[in-house]
């Protein structure tokens, strides 16, 4: 009987299949190695395939489009109500199968190549400067063993402790000198290593004329922009601003019942790092909110005049997530004056 719906648990060498025929009836269960993957779905009759977004899965989605199939990705918490039994690779491809048949799932799209080089950029960049900050707090806790504090501030320890080094008053033992020392040019070569890596991001932001766009945003930047262009891909595959924002964690969690609306903090999820992008740029422009004339300043500044600062950043990195989809989806240029009575002008 044909095979209408398959579901892959994903795995670095062995792969769980469950597929199943238009009445969602079993037709088979079994497992493949990587190399057997290619040879099997390529002489399968076009079908819908469900994978969950995990390592890998781009990859396989791309792959398997291109052998006629239907690919859909979902998000793991997603399919976990939809695991029958304990959790074994058999009971996880068939819960795959059954979520990626539900008219109502939410799917996560799929990346292409140029996308993932991109965001591998990103990826390795923040890694780096993660590292460099853990580099800086190292080299000043141990200077604090000996009484000598340096301020916060990566530039501070650039400043002050070659200073410290060669101060011959202090009580630092020789081979202590030489250890911070070597500490130092761990911390330029982490610093060279991130500028080398933003160079390239820069260089491929002025290349994409969708990031160029979102980079007209206030709070926005050509890493933000880039992140966002990279991560998003088809902007319309969200129905509108807020779902986007939701997306990124940057809309209320609800705790309500019985029609009593009950609103908390943001949701927080979604991407991390996109959602700590925007409310850093928003964070900048609240700093350099002087410009009276500029609408987005003036919008963020009556709203630190009632608010503390950091429910004002949230506030405008949601208003500019909304932004980036109306910008990506209708394929706009930013107009910093625009309201709903400009539309059309």
């Amino acid at each position: 009987m044909k095979v209408s719906t398959v579901g892959i648990d994903l795995a670095k060498n062995v792969f769980q299949l469950h597929g199943v025929n238009e009445l969602g009836k079993t037709v088979f269960k079994k497992q493949l190695r990587r190399d057997q993957m290619a040879e099997f779905f390529v002489n399968l009759p076009g079908c819908l395939i469900g994978m969950e977004a995990c390592g890998g899965a781009h990859y396989w989605a791309r792959k398997l489009q291109g052998f006629g199939h239907t690919v859909k990705l979902m998000a793991p918490q997603f399919v976990k109500p939809y695991v029958k039994t304990n959790k074994n690779d058999a009971a996880d491809a068939e819960a795959i199968c059954e979520a990626v048949a539900r008219p109502n799932m939410r799917f996560v799209p799929t990346k292409d190549v140029e996308q993932q080089s991109v965001l591998a950029l990103h990826t390795v960049r923040q890694g780096f400067v993660k590292a460099r900050t853990a580099q800086a707090n190292q080299i000043r806790g141990l200077l604090t063993e000996y009484g000598l504090i340096v301020p916060q501030g990566i530039w501070h320890i650039a400043k002050k402790v070659p200073e410290l080094i060669e101060d011959a008053s202090n009580e630092l033992p020789g081979s202590f000198r030489l250890l911070i020392q070597r500490l130092l040019d761990h911390l330029k070569e982490l610093d060279t290593q991130v500028d080398e890596l933003e160079l390239q991001i820069v260089k491929w932001h002025r290349q994409s004329s969708a990031s160029g766009k979102l980079a007209q945003v206030p709070g926005i930047g050509p890493i933000t922009a880039s992140a966002l262009v990279a991560s998003l891909g088809d902007a319309k595959n969200f129905d509108n601003g807020r779902q986007l924002s939701a997306w990124l964690g940057l809309v209320p969690r609800q705790h309500s019942s019985g029609g009593k609306q009950n609103l908390l903090g943001i949701s927080k999820r979604g991407d991390s790092y996109l959602r700590s992008l925007l409310i850093h740029g928003a964070r900048s422009v609240i700093y350099n909110g002087k410009d009276k004339t500029n609408p987005t300043c003036k919008w963020i500044n009556e709203i630190v005049s009632r608010r503390n600062n950091n429910v004002a950043a949230v506030a405008l990195a949601n208003k500019n997530a909304r932004i980036v989809w109306a910008l990506l989806t209708h394929d706009r240029e930013f107009r910093p004056d625009y309201t709903r009575e400009t539309v059309g002008v």
